[in-house]
């Protein structure tokens, strides 16, 4: 029987290290580029004082510091990990909203932010505001993430009463919609909300079929 001697057993010991590092060498050095991120085009509207542009800001991790409401419209890109959102907010002052629907087209979702502890007054507007988006017609087969914000405010309205008054369920039943509590100061629970419209946005709708 053969018997190898120490020199002979370092040198195959070696050889398997040399072709250990080598494997993984090549699995971290000449691993391709990862596959691009999909990018949506996303328009987000709300009256003025809903917080639009605070939790945008805030997203893109910009500084909060003199902040002023959006007059006309701002575009942010947003990455996340899965996605990278294009947000074209749109300015909420009443001479603004009649000049919304110019910006729709092209859109692929949409983020409607509302004030949870605002006045009747404004809710109602709101309210109404909502309704004529979730009817458009170049947003009513759209994913919408509807965003009930500033629930750290004392007065802030609770889901079920936003859902309620909002008449939510009646009127977008059969679309694709996503309430969510909001506020500056739980950015996480907004992310989260962030990532479940860019689940509904990755939902691909079936083709109709050829008659």
């Amino acid at each position: 029987m053969d018997y190898m001697t120490v020199s002979e057993r370092i040198q195959i010991s070696l050889a398997v290290c040399r072709i250990g590092i080598y494997t993984c060498f090549r699995a971290l050095c000449c691993k391709g580029p990862p596959p691009p991120r999909p990018e949506y085009d996303i328009v987000c509207i709300g009256l003025t004082g809903s917080g639009k542009t605070s939790l945008l800001t805030q997203l893109c991790s910009e500084s909060q510091e003199n902040i002023v409401p959006t007059t006309g419209f701002s575009i942010k890109a947003i990455p996340f990990q899965s996605a990278i959102l294009n947000v074209k907010e749109l300015g909420g002052a009443t001479n603004i909203r009649k000049y919304w629907s110019r910006y729709y087209q092209g859109s692929q979702g949409v983020i409607f932010v509302l004030d949870s502890a605002s006045s009747e007054d404004d809710l109602e507007t709101a309210r109404n505001e909502l309704h004529s988006a979730l009817q458009h017609p170049q947003l009513c087969t759209l994913p919408f993430l509807i965003l009930a914000n500033h629930q750290d405010k004392p007065a802030a309205r609770s889901i079920q009463e936003i859902k309620k008054y909002f008449e939510l369920e009646p009127l977008a039943r059969g679309k694709r919609w996503i309430l969510q509590p909001t506020s500056l100061d739980n950015m996480e629970a907004v992310k989260d909300s962030f990532s479940m419209l860019i689940n509904l946005l990755d939902e691909r709708e079936p083709e109709p079929i050829q008659m």
